[in-house]
């Protein structure tokens, strides 16, 4: 299936880095820019704490189509044709190294990657909430070696952690992340740590409500459905039979998974049988006009699925992709 882009960028992307793509709660969505890419500290690992300054930059790409009387609410909003909406938020004299991009209600949630220990009560704090003028709020940790962010509508924060999240480093003995996988408040306060999957390395991640939660996680590649409240939900597995999968999208009877460590540019159409159990269809290969994706950008909510390559944005769903086949 050859998927048309919901939006090209490549103009407002001039001059700026591209971090992350993702989608929001609320269907839109998020790409973060900043300026220059930090140097790596002995040229390996990234820096936490910047040497110097630098701005950001908060792109929101709203997919509903626009009537001829919409105007941008800020001056510094795009109408682009008929397709998109694209609103740009400056984040200016930040001095911490982000990765994700979320909304959070009003605001908007930057997370980074790693978060250093420095000693007793002194370490980064990771996370920061700004108002949709740029200017930050508050600042709180969400722990090191975060693998994805997704928050939720009523203002839950979903941190999944990879194995030096899980097993420490940075300067962590015991990592904050050392269960796979945390929920927190909008406030940063703890409302879930994961207890029922022995989680090594959580894959992938996708936050479909407030009440449920997908999850995928090494070693036993299996995927985890978490139900209901948040801070005591219902626990269910299913066994996709593959390995290495870092991404997967689902309308809860059918899941689109990437192939795993054998090729992430295909994807597993899956659905669940009479056992209960999840049986494969077949292969499915979403493609643009200028052929494969390649390691572009990746991420998924619910049954949806957001590929930013090229400068472009794709949109997809599963109904469309597996009715296309």
């Amino acid at each position: 299936m050859v998927l048309p882009p919901i939006a090209d960028l490549t103009e407002t992307l001039a001059g700026w880095q591209t971090v992350s793509a993702a989608l929001g709660y609320d269907g839109k969505a998020y790409v973060l820019l900043i300026e220059s890419v930090p140097e790596r500290e002995q040229g390996m690992f990234p820096q936490t704490e910047l040497k110097n300054r630098i701005a950001y930059k908060a792109l929101i790409v709203d997919p509903v189509v626009p009537t001829p009387y919409d105007q941008p609410e800020n001056p510094s909003d795009q109408v682009l044709g008929e397709k998109v909406r694209i609103e740009e938020i400056a984040i200016e004299g930040e001095s911490f190294h982000y990765h994700f991009l979320q909304p959070l209600g009003d605001e908007l949630l930057l997370v980074g990657s790693r978060s250093r220990y420095y000693g007793r009560d002194h370490y980064d704090l990771n996370a920061a909430v700004f108002g949709r003028d740029g200017s930050v709020r508050r600042r709180f940790l969400v722990g090191d070696g975060i693998q994805n962010v997704q928050t939720t509508a009523g203002g839950l924060i979903w941190t999944s952690f990879f194995d030096e999240g899980v097993f420490g480093n940075n300067g962590w003995g015991r990592p904050v992340g050392e269960s796979g996988l945390i929920a927190w408040d909008a406030e940063g306060i703890r409302v879930f740590t994961n207890s029922e999957a022995n989680i090594a390395d959580c894959y992938a991640l996708n936050v479909v409500s407030d009440e449920e939660v997908w999850f995928y996680y090494y070693t036993d590649f299996k995927l985890c459905r978490l139900s209901g409240p948040a801070a005591l939900p219902s626990v269910s597995f299913l066994d996709p039979k593959i390995a290495g999968s870092s991404i997967f999208a689902t309308d809860g009877r059918r899941f689109l998974m990437d192939n795993g460590y054998q090729d992430r540019g295909r994807y597993v159409l899956l659905r669940t049988d009479d056992r209960g159990g999840l049986a494969q269809d077949r292969m499915i290969m979403p493609i643009r006009e200028e052929g494969e994706f390649g390691a572009g950008l990746r991420d998924a909510r619910g049954d949806t699925l957001l590929l930013f390559e090229g400068g472009k944005l794709y949109r997809t769903t599963l109904s469309e992709l597996a009715e296309a086949e």
